[in-house]
């Protein structure tokens, strides 16, 4: 039996590659790649550092001793110093460069621009998975007919195909809005203390072009286009706001579809996986919960609160810096997103297995369609030489009479039946049969389908590279 808290993303949710993302292992790599483009980019406008120097650091720069890091945090109650120390100890001849005129900041907050980023990525490559995932479901199924629902009442027939356009017309905002922030993601950069780069403007003897080109220089080594033109200590946390409106954007789009599977689950039209050996309940065999998506549910929930910490977080900053930011966003950050690849992960699980019960659906459908196929029984009636208020009046009391039969008598819904034997319609059981046919009341919902799939989704696969997620469920 373990001992200690260990977070529930890690040991049930998370997939290990966004684990790894967020992973100590991840972020001081991560530091060692910033300090040799600082120094590279330092070397190559004019400051007195030797290929030498940045070879050495690029030898020990996945070789991180962080026993030594460790025991002089203890010692300073400083991380990045720590890890300065520890780098400079396996590294003599780069030691008096490591870090040269930069701040934390320089390190931390360009680190986690950068492991956001690559989050993102992954996050986007899961979205695109479960876009393709749906859209093949869609086109499997984009004429069956099944029972449309407003208020979770019986309405117009649509089809499961349709209604499954709604899902990732969800996500394609949600893509959208991915693409914009992560276009936009730019770095720190090197602004040192207050964001003024004063103490680069010092190295280089006050050569302004050369600070301005060593911003550049670090972020193109780093693989980013841009730095922010201006900052204090840190990054705008704004940044950390608009990442997590995504998530929590996702989020939403994932607990809408979630919902819409129990309550079909419930009505055993369309089910989540259930595998072979699965059990449902401990005390009810018979069970088939819904618990992916009860699950996906959850972590939704927790998502869209989530999301609320880097707002107090961004509003709350002082002046050039405070930080009462660090251990909130240590948290907030990294949690909202193992969250949203675990929630993604159950979402290409669930939308690549869901099973459709066509009998069921095409029952139920059948005990409402006769009330909603009145209209058109009434024009056909009306075409036969029948009065249209008389006729409208005699049908009013029908699904009266028959709505009565269904609800406090447990009765089938017989109002075709009494329809037919109405001599007033003069239409036979068969004709009326014709015009209860679903096909005729699901408007162009087939055609939206394959324009919605042809038009706006393939588009999008096609244009996204080859898609190769982890995303097996882990419990």
């Amino acid at each position: 039996m373990k001992n200690i808290y260990e977070s529930p993303f890690n040991t049930r949710y998370a997939s290990r590659e966004m684990q790894y993302l967020f992973s100590p292992e991840k972020k001081f790599k991560t530091w060692r790649r910033l300090w040799i483009a600082l120094a590279e980019a330092e070397r190559e406008l004019g400051l007195n550092i030797s290929e030498e120097q940045i070879d050495e650091l690029k030898r020990f720069k996945d070789k991180i001793n962080y026993h030594a890091a460790e025991e002089k945090e203890k010692e300073l109650r400083h991380d990045v110093m720590a890890h300065v120390y520890a780098y400079g100890e396996q590294c003599p001849k780069a030691r008096g460069i490591i870090h040269l005129g930069a701040t934390s900041c320089y390190v931390g907050d360009n680190t986690d621009i950068i492991i956001m980023a690559e989050a993102l990525k992954l996050i986007r490559s899961k979205l695109l998975t479960v876009i393709k995932e749906l859209s093949d479901f869609a086109l499997k199924y984009k004429d069956l007919p099944t029972l449309g629902f407003t208020h979770f009442q019986a309405a117009q027939p649509v089809t499961v195909g349709k209604r499954a356009c709604l899902w990732i017309q969800d996500l394609l905002m949600d893509l959208e809005d991915l693409d914009h922030v992560l276009k936009g993601m730019k770095l720190l950069g090197s602004k040192g203390a207050t964001g003024t780069q004063a103490s680069f403007l010092t190295l280089f003897d006050g050569d302004h072009g050369k600070v301005k080109r060593l911003d550049e220089l670090v972020a193109k080594k780093m693989g980013f286009e841009r730095t922010f033109p201006v900052t204090g200590q840190t990054y705008p946390r704004k940044l950390d706001s608009r990442v997590m409106g995504v998530l929590s954007s996702i989020a939403q789009s994932a607990y809408k579809f979630s919902g819409d599977i129990r309550l079909l689950q419930n009505l055993k039209e369309v089910e989540e996986p259930f595998e072979e050996k699965q059990i449902g309940s401990s005390a009810m065999p018979y069970k088939r919960n819904p618990m992916r998506c009860e699950r996906m549910a959850s972590l939704a929930r927790y998502v869209t609160v989530n999301a609320l910490n880097p707002v107090i977080t961004a509003s709350s900053q002082w002046l050039e810096r405070t930080l009462d930011d660090s251990a909130n966003k240590r948290i907030s950050i990294p949690e909202g997103f193992l969250a949203v690849d675990a929630i993604l992960n159950i979402y290409i699980n669930v939308a690549g297995g869901l099973q459709v019960y066509p009998k069921v659906i095409e029952k139920h459908l059948a005990e409402e369609l006769p009330f909603m196929a009145t209209e058109a029984i009434l024009m056909e009636a009306v075409k036969r030489g029948g009065d249209r208020q008389a006729l409208h009046e005699r049908i009013r009391v029908h699904s009266m009479e028959a709505g009565r039969a269904v609800k406090m008598e447990g009765k089938e819904n017989d109002l075709i039946v009494r329809i037919a034997s109405d001599k007033a319609f003069k239409l036979s059981l068969e004709e009326i049969n014709e015009i209860l046919d679903p096909k005729n009341f699901i408007g162009r919902a087939p055609e939206q389908v394959e324009d919605f799939i042809a038009e706006h989704v393939k588009p999008v696969i096609d244009m996204s590279q080859s898609i190769d997620v982890e995303s097996e469920l882990r419990v």
